[in-house]
C-alpha cells in the first residue's frame, strides 16, 4: 500500500484553477480527490491524471452534499467568467452558497482545514485604488454580475462564521484575473478572447476606450500560492489578495497578443458591459509578508504558454 502525505479534495478539481491545482498536488504525492460536475470544466484538463495512483475523479455536484475522508479541501467550484457564471446565474450563486455550506459541513465532520477560493469581485467595481483585504468593496446587489460577486460574498461569510462557531481551520484567497493553459477558449475572458481572435484572424474586440486596467497573473504562481496559503499556521485564516500588481491596458495586452501571435487583426471597439469595473489591481502585501510569495512569471511569457496551449487545440 502507497503511502501519499494528505487526502485531499479539490472541488471544481477539472476546471482551469482546478486542474493545474490537480498537477501540483498530485506531484506533491498527495493523494487527490478531483471533484467537478463538468458543467464549465473539462475531462480533457485532467485526463493526463487519470493513469496516477494517487489522483481520482468524481462527478459530483457540490450543490449536493458530499461524504468523504480527506484531510484538506480546495473549493474552486464555481463558473468565474460572466458568460458562464450569468448562463444560469440562480445556479451560479447556489454554487457559492450551497457548495460552501456542504463543504464546510464535510470540513466540520472530517475535522479538515478547507480553502474557498474568492475573488477579487467581492470588491466590486473598487472606489479605492489598489484594493487591499480591509477594503469592503462596492458590489451591486442587484446587478447582472450580482449571481456571482454576492455569492462569493456570502461564501466568506460563511467560511467566518464556521471559523468563529466551529473553530474551523479556513484559508480564504481573494483571487484576482488568472490567465494561463486550459482556460476555457469561450469563456468571454479577456486574454482568452484576445488569443482566440487573433489565432482566426479575427478584429481583437476591446470594450470601452481600451484604456481600462487589468492585473493579469500567471496560473502557476497563483497554485503555488494555494499551495503556500494552506500550509500557513492555523491562526492565519486570510482573507488575502492573490494576483499579480502589474497592471496593462486593455489595449496594451491586445498589442501584446497581436505581437505573439503574429496576427494581423485589426482592433475593434464595443460599448462596455454592465458594472466592468474600470480598474483592477491587487494589493499583494499581506501575501508577500505571510506567504513570503510574488509572481515570478512576467506577462509575455506567461502569454507565450498560453498562446501555444490554444495553438494546440484542434
Amino acid at each position: 500500500m502507497e503511502h501519499f502525505q494528505k487526502r485531499i479534495l479539490v472541488t471544481g478539481g477539472a476546471g482551469f484553477l482546478g486542474s493545474h491545482l490537480c498537477d501540483r498536488l498530485v506531484n506533491d504525492q498527495h493523494d487527490v480527490l478531483c471533484l467537478d460536475n463538468f458543467f464549465t470544466g473539462s475531462k480533457q484538463n485532467i485526463s493526463h491524471l487519470l493513469e496516477r495512483p494517487n489522483f481520482e475523479l468524481l462527478r459530483h455536484d457540490i450543490t449536493f452534499p458530499l461524504y468523504v475522508e480527506i484531510d484538506e479541501i480546495y473549493n474552486l467550484a464555481c463558473p468565474a467568467s460572466p458568460i458562464h457564471y450569468q448562463f444560469d446565474p440562480v445556479q451560479t450563486t447556489k454554487t457559492s452558497v450551497h457548495g460552501a455550506i456542504n463543504v464546510l459541513g464535510l470540513a466540520k465532520r472530517a475535522k479538515a482545514k478547507v480553502f474557498q477560493a474568492s475573488t477579487s469581485e467581492v470588491y466590486g467595481d473598487p472606489t479605492v485604488h489598489p484594493q487591499t483585504e480591509t477594503y469592503w468593496g462596492n458590489v451591486n446587489p442587484i446587478g447582472h454580475r450580482a449571481c456571482y460577486d454576492e455569492g462569493k460574498r456570502c461564501a466568506e461569510t460563511l467560511f467566518f462564521d464556521y471559523y468563529r462557531q466551529h473553530g474551523l481551520r479556513i484559508k480564504v484567497a481573494r483571487i484576482f484575473n488568472t490567465y494561463g493553459p486550459r482556460m476555457h477558449p469561450n469563456d468571454g475572458r479577456v486574454v482568452s478572447n484576445f488569443i482566440v481572435q487573433a489565432l482566426k484572424g479575427e478584429p481583437l474586440t476591446v470594450y470601452g476606450d481600451g484604456l481600462q486596467t487589468r492585473s493579469f497573473c500567471f496560473v502557476d504562481d497563483l497554485v503555488d500560492a494555494f499551495v503556500r496559503l494552506m500550509a500557513t499556521p492555523d491562526d492565519f485564516t486570510g482573507p488575502i489578495n492573490l494576483g499579480n500588481p502589474g497592471e496593462f491596458t486593455i489595449l496594451e495586452l491586445a498589442e501584446t497578443v497581436r505581437k505573439l501571435t503574429g496576427s494581423k487583426s485589426n482592433i475593434e471597439f464595443a460599448p462596455l458591459p454592465h458594472d466592468d469595473p474600470l480598474q483592477r489591481q491587487p494589493d499583494i502585501s499581506l501575501a508577500q509578508q505571510e506567504l513570503d510569495w510574488q509572481p515570478q512569471i512576467d506577462l509575455q511569457t506567461g502569454l507565450q504558454q498560453t498562446v501555444a496551449y490554444f495553438k494546440s487545440l484542434p
